[in-house]
């Protein structure tokens, strides 16, 4: 089952307050930034966080799955994805764990 944009646009909106959140449609899925970094991904119409020590200690009880098959193990959020603040919150705290996404290099055209 493919992700609804409907679904999409809803995640977004719970968490417009934990920065700059965009999605982006990647291999017929969802990933979903903060200020450029990926924190998640959305599969299925189901919200996966990045796993990080911080927002461990935030859920405090995680639930992990892997977001599709051969996937690592991710933080899958389902019971307070209605609370808006609790959910920016999350987000806030996992993504200043992530590391800066890496500079891409530039092809030269020989």
């Amino acid at each position: 089952m493919a992700t609804d944009q409907k679904f999409v646009d809803y995640i977004v909106e719970q968490i417009e307050n934990a920065g700059e959140i965009k999605a982006k449609k990647m291999f017929g899925e969802y990933g979903i930034f903060s200020d450029s970094k990926i924190f998640g991904l959305i599969c299925n119409n189901k919200l996966f966080l990045k796993p990080t020590k911080a927002g461990r200690e935030f859920i405090g009880d995680v639930v992990e799955d892997p977001p599709y098959p051969g996937a690592k193990p991710s933080f899958l959020i389902e019971d307070k994805i209605e609370d808006s603040g609790w959910l920016s919150e999350l987000v806030r705290v996992s993504v200043e764990e992530l590391p800066m996404p890496k500079v891409k290099k530039k092809k030269s055209g020989f």
